[in-house]
C-alpha cells in the first residue's frame, strides 16, 4: 500500500496580492488493485460523503460506438450482482441522504451523503457495482436504460428549445473522430447498435479500480474506514492499463457560420472559440474575460447590451477548460425585433475595445473576487457538486494531487489585466470561430450574416 500524505491550508480572506491559504487536511493512499483513495475529516456535522470519480468519459469513446460512459451513469443505479434493481436509491433515500451521478467529456462522477453511520453500506453499494456489475447487467436491463437514455437526449436536446446548437457546436469545433466531435449522451444511432457484449466489454476496460478515485470525506474514523475501503474495495481484481486519448490538436481556420430553425420565440446567436485545456497556461485568465464580459449587471456585454442599448435578452459568456482541449463561447439571445447581426456586432465592439484599450483594474478585482467567493462558498460542502470532496476527486483525477486549492485560485490572484487582454487577442480571433444563429421558423432572414 502506497502512502501519501498532504496537508492544506485554507482561509475565507479577501484577494490580495500575497493570496490567503486554504487549509483541508487529508490523506491519499492507493491499494494495491491500483485505486487510489482520498480520506478528509470533518466532523462539523455527523455526514459522510463518498464521491467516486471514473477517468472515463464521451473523450474515450469513438464514432459508431458513443454514448457508452452516459450509459452506464444509468446503469449503475440498476443493481449488480448483490444490489437488487432500486436497493441504492432505497439505501441512501432511505437515510435521509442523497446520491447522484454525472457524465462529462473526460470523467463520470458518481456520489453520495449520508449520515455517518451509514458510510460502511455506501461503500458496499459502491464496490458492488465496481466489482460486480456486469452480472447484474441483462439484456432487458440494457434495453430499457438504453430507451431511458434516448429519451433524455429526445427531452435535453432534440424537443427542446435551441437544443440543438451543442451538437452543432462541438461538431464545427472538432472534426469527426476526434474527441469532444460528439457530446456525452451519444447519438440515438450509435445507442441503437449498441450491443450487450459491447456495453459490457466497456465497462470492462474503464471501471476498474486502477481507473478510479475515491473520495471519502466528513465525519469519519480514518483508521476504520481504511479497513472498510480493504475490506470492499481490496478484492476488485486490477485491470488493464487505460491508453489515453491524445490532446486534440485541431485548429479553425474561418469562421463557420450556420443556421438552424426552431420552434423559438427569440432569435439566440452563439459565437464558440477554440481555447486552452484545463489549467492551460490562459485557462484562469479566459474564465476572468467571461466574467468581466458577462458575470453580473455591470459586466461588459451585459450593461452595453441588455441595458444601455436595450437590444438583448440576455448574454452569457464561458472559457470551458476540459482535458484535451477548452473551449470559448458567447451566447445572446435577441429582443424581439432586433436581428443577430444587430447581436453580433454588438459583441465584436465590445471584444475589439479589450483588445485594443484593455480592462480597467477595477473590473479585473471584481472579477477576482468574484470567482474567488464562488469558490469558497462551494467548499462550505462535504459532499455534491463542487463541493470539497468533488473538488478533491477532480483534482486527482486529472493532476494526481488532491490538493490543489491554492494553486487554481493562485491562477486567478496572479493574472493581470495585460494577461486578460493578450488572452482575448490569443484566442478570440474574428476570422476563426463558430458563429451559429437559431432563429424563429420562417425567419431566417434574423440570422447572423
Amino acid at each position: 500500500m502506497k502512502i501519501f500524505l498532504y496537508t492544506f491550508l485554507l482561509f475565507f480572506g479577501t484577494m490580495t496580492n500575497s493570496i490567503s491559504q486554504l487549509n483541508i487536511p487529508f490523506e491519499k493512499y492507493e491499494l494495491a488493485n491500483g485505486l487510489q483513495v482520498i480520506l478528509h475529516e470533518d466532523h462539523t456535522v455527523p455526514i459522510v460523503s463518498v464521491n467516486i470519480y471514473y477517468h472515463v468519459g464521451g473523450a474515450n469513446e469513438k464514432l459508431g460506438r458513443t454514448g457508452f460512459a452516459h450509459l452506464f451513469e444509468h446503469l449503475m443505479f440498476e443493481g449488480s450482482e448483490h444490489v437488487k434493481d432500486g436497493m441504492y436509491d432505497q439505501i441512501v433515500d432511505g437515510s435521509g441522504g442523497q446520491n447522484n451521478g454525472s457524465t462529462g467529456f473526460d470523467a463520470t462522477n458518481y456520489w453520495s451523503i449520508v449520515p455517518a453511520n451509514y458510510l460502511e453500506s455506501v461503500l458496499w453499494l459502491e464496490s458492488d457495482r465496481m466489482g460486480f456489475l456486469l452480472p447484474g447487467i441483462t439484456q432487458d436491463r440494457l434495453d430499457l436504460q438504453r430507451d431511458v437514455v434516448k429519451n433524455e437526449r429526445r427531452q435535453s436536446y432534440e424537443n427542446q428549445p435551441y437544443g440543438m446548437s451543442w451538437m452543432k457546436i462541438f461538431e464545427s469545433l472538432y472534426p469527426a473522430g476526434v474527441p469532444y466531435n460528439w457530446l456525452p449522451i451519444g447519438s440515438q444511432e450509435d445507442l441503437t447498435a449498441a450491443s450487450l457484449d459491447d456495453v459490457k466489454d466497456f465497462f470492462r476496460i474503464y471501471y476498474a479500480p486502477n481507473n478510479a478515485s475515491l473520495v471519502i470525506g466528513g465525519d469519519i474514523d480514518v483508521l476504520k474506514t481504511k479497513q472498510l475501503v480493504e475490506k470492499y474495495f481490496g478484492g476488485i481484481a486490477k485491470g488493464k492499463e487505460i491508453q489515453r486519448p491524445n490532446p486534440t490538436n485541431v485548429s479553425i481556420k474561418e469562421t463557420k457560420r450556420m443556421v438552424l430553425e426552431d420552434n423559438v420565440q427569440l432569435p439566440r446567436l452563439y459565437m464558440f472559440w477554440l481555447s486552452t485545456s484545463m489549467f492551460g497556461k490562459e485557462d484562469a485568465s479566459l474564465s476572468l474575460l467571461s466574467d468581466i464580459l458577462t458575470g453580473g449587471k455591470n459586466s461588459r456585454l451585459y450593461k452595453s447590451l441588455v441595458y444601455e442599448k436595450q437590444i438583448a435578452q440576455d448574454v452569457s459568456a464561458f472559457q470551458d477548460g476540459n482535458a484535451l482541449s477548452g473551449d470559448f463561447g458567447i451566447i445572446v439571445t435577441a429582443k424581439e425585433g432586433h436581428t443577430l447581426s444587430e447581436m453580433e456586432q454588438a459583441v465584436n465592439e465590445e471584444l475589439e475595445k479589450i483588445k485594443s484599450n484593455g480592462i480597467e483594474e477595477r473590473e479585473l478585482q471584481r472579477s477576482k473576487n468574484s470567482i474567488r467567493a464562488n469558490f469558497i462558498y462551494g467548499l462550505q460542502n462535504v459532499g455534491g457538486f463542487g463541493s470539497k470532496t468533488d473538488q478533491m476527486n477532480r483534482y486527482n483525477t486529472f493532476f494526481g494531487n488532491p490538493g490543489r486549492f491554492n494553486e487554481d485560485l493562485q491562477r486567478y490572484e496572479t493574472a493581470s489585466a495585460n494577461d486578460i487582454q493578450n488572452a482575448a487577442k490569443n484566442f478570440l480571433d474574428m476570422n476563426k470561430r463558430v458563429v451559429l444563429s437559431i432563429v424563429p421558423k420562417g425567419k431566417l432572414e434574423l440570422q447572423a450574416k
